[in-house]
């Protein structure tokens, strides 16, 4: 996109703005007799995890399904899951700095996000809450990327038309849901990309 068009950001939470160390999943499952990536393989399964993110069910009870599936004592299975979410991951500082940078030169700031009810108890934690001008989450709007809707409203949310809008994701499926939209996207894989995004919004 040409520089001169992006005035607005909209960011991704997980695998952007939030990492995550495999490694307390990988003990969770280890101390619990399950096999590897089970907590994963099994809270995404799509039956489970669409209504957790489309704002139908809570997280809790997200996690009281995955447990219920887990193939160990179900005693066992609720303590798996109980030591794996006990970790919340970790905010990137780097893409923080990238986020501070954009908002202090005037530009709004939304994360745009596919997350559950606990998605702001995730952003207090993190020490997070206030470092953008918006939240905009699947389980709030009960639209989940990357719906063409959830764009919209995105773009509504944060006041600037979705061309002006530049958003930044680590799934392309999403990239390119955005794109349809109307929106400029750009695919994350690392903050190697930090210096092509500071050049969109003019930043030295």
């Amino acid at each position: 996109m040409s520089r001169e068009r992006a005035r607005a950001l909209l960011i991704d939470f997980d695998g952007v703005l939030r990492r995550w160390d495999p490694a307390p999943m990988v003990a969770a499952e280890v101390h619990h007799g399950l096999k590897p990536a089970a907590l994963l393989e099994t809270s995404m399964s799509w039956d489970i995890y669409r209504p957790a993110m489309a704002g139908e069910i809570s997280d809790a009870q997200w996690m009281d399904l995955v447990a219920q599936r887990l193939p160990v004592d179900p005693a066992e299975a609720r303590a798996a899951v109980a030591e794996w979410q006990s970790y919340r991951g970790e905010a990137d500082t780097e893409v923080l700095a990238f986020v501070r940078e954009v908002r202090a030169a005037g530009y709004p700031v939304g994360l745009a996000t596919n997350a559950t009810d606990r998605l702001r108890d995730d952003l207090d934690a993190l020490g997070l809450t206030g470092e953008v001008d918006a939240v905009i989450s699947s389980s709030d709007l009960k639209i989940h990327k990357p719906a063409p809707e959830f764009f919209e409203r995105a773009c509504a949310v944060i006041g600037v038309e979705p061309k002006y809008v530049l958003f930044v994701d680590d799934d392309d499926r999403v990239v390119r849901g955005a794109r349809a939209a109307g929106l400029s996207a750009y695919r994350w894989t690392g903050p190697q990309h930090l210096p092509y995004l500071r050049k969109v919004f003019d930043l030295h």
